[in-house]
């Protein structure tokens, strides 16, 4: 089999421009043309001296479709954001081979099912094996399912996770104050229940924790005395 190159990242993004059913300023329709460099596209960036797909941005463009497996075949690829469109359906399951990703920004769409397996068990675990992640952001989509109870064990790097407005459920795994690096937590308007971890006293350069809009009961734990770093503190029912 031949090895990957730029050709298979071509591929892979024209079978996402194939599964796109609405393009209001028709950006992709015009612009992603196999006629043209890949990296010329408009949202993409290429390495400087392998000259392979590093980072995809085609946020906010008003794109409706879904998101195809075979953009596992970006094998470069460090940075993904489609955010702010209407994209639907099922995160694939094949995007864990991603397996140079630091940033996956989903954000505000109409994603649904479980977190995909890959990414949390129900949330499809094995996401959270990306040990590479350092975002990520699925906020405001109709994701359900529990976060994993290993959340941080091989996310070491994560800076930042953004999960708000979902229907996640269950219980916040003590296990987040593992991720040592965290500065934004933001778990907003799910379905989460019982109590805020002690253990997220141990987060201790945490900038923001937003938990409002959940089910949680209990007392504030006395750890949150350690977040010397917090500016942003929401646990009640605000946007």
């Amino acid at each position: 089999m031949a090895a990957p190159n730029i050709t298979s990242d071509q591929s892979a993004l024209l079978s996402l421009k194939a599964k796109i059913t609405g393009d209001p300023h028709e950006i992709l329709a015009s612009n992603w043309s196999a006629t043209s460099s890949v990296c010329d596209w408009k949202g993409v960036t290429c390495g400087f001296h392998h000259r392979r797909v590093t980072a995809l941005n085609i946020s906010n463009l008003g794109l409706t479709g879904t998101i195809p497996p075979q953009l596992d075949n970006l094998s470069f690829l460090m940075s993904l954001d489609m955010s702010r469109n209407n994209f639907y359906g099922e995160l694939p399951h094949e995007l864990i081979r991603l397996s140079r990703l630091r940033v996956l920004s989903l954000g505000i769409n109409m994603l649904s099912g479980n977190i995909p397996s890959w990414l949390s068990g129900f949330l499809p675990t094995g996401l959270f094996n990306i040990s590479s992640l350092e975002a990520i952001a699925l906020r405001s989509n109709s994701l359900s399912g529990s976060l994993p109870s290993s959340i941080c064990l091989r996310l070491q790097g994560l800076t930042w996770l953004d999960l708000g407005r979902n229907k996640l459920s269950g219980v916040i795994p003590t296990s987040l104050s593992e991720c040592s690096k965290l500065q934004v937590l933001r778990l907003f308007y799910n379905n989460f229940s019982a109590v805020i971890p002690e253990g997220f006293g141990n987060l201790t350069v945490l900038v923001e924790l937003r938990l409002g809009g959940n089910n949680l009961i209990g007392v504030i734990p006395e750890g949150f005395g350690n977040l010397t770093a917090l500016v942003d503190l929401r646990l009640g029912r605000t946007i």
